[in-house]
C-alpha cells in the first residue's frame, strides 16, 4: 500500500502537471509553450521516480533517467529550431 507521503507528493505533482499544461495551452508566445512543455516532462520524471519510490522498483527511476536526458535533448533542440540554428 502506498503510504501518504506518496500520495500528497503525487497530489502536488498533479496540481503542478495541470498549471503547465495550462501554460502550455493558453501560453502568449511559443517560448511561453515551451517552458511549460519542459516542466511538464520535468513533472513526469519526479512522477516516476515517486513511483519507483513507492513501490520499490528501481526500473521506474532507470527509465526516469532516460526519459530525462531525452527530454534535455528535445528541449534544446526545439531552442536551436527557435532561435534558427536549424534549417
Amino acid at each position: 500500500m502506498i503510504e501518504q507521503v506518496f500520495f500528497y507528493a503525487t497530489l502536488v505533482v498533479m496540481v503542478a502537471g495541470f498549471i503547465s499544461v495550462l501554460r502550455v495551452i493558453l501560453g502568449p508566445s511559443v517560448p511561453d509553450r515551451v517552458v511549460g512543455v519542459d516542466t511538464l516532462n520535468t513533472l513526469v520524471v519526479a512522477a516516476m521516480i515517486l513511483l519507483g519510490a513507492a513501490y520499490d522498483r528501481e526500473i521506474y527511476i532507470d527509465i526516469a533517467i532516460v526519459y530525462a536526458l531525452l527530454s534535455y535533448v528535445g528541449t534544446l533542440a526545439i531552442a536551436r529550431y527557435l532561435q534558427g540554428g536549424l534549417s
